[in-house]
């Protein structure tokens, strides 16, 4: 649902929320049940997600989810 930059993710980890700026170190979690955030500039782009997972690796996020539905775009 999302394929971009970003200069920040915040994401529901199962056991609290991670947040993931550039440069992050490799990294891997399971998702728990929330809303995974997304900023590029002064756009927010949110999306409600339940299960799966989340990986960094070279500076990119991927996020493999059970569920997902995108919420709002804001400026």
């Amino acid at each position: 649902m999302f394929d971009g930059e970003a200069d920040a993710v915040v994401a529901p980890a199962f056991d609290g929320e991670v947040g993931i700026l550039p440069n992050h170190a490799p990294f891997m979690t399971l998702l728990g049940a929330g809303r995974l955030t997304v900023r590029r500039g002064g756009s927010v782009s949110r999306f409600a997600v339940r299960g799966g997972f989340l990986q960094v690796v070279d500076n990119r996020v991927r996020v493999v989810a059970e569920h997902v539905q995108g919420e709002s775009n804001a400026s």
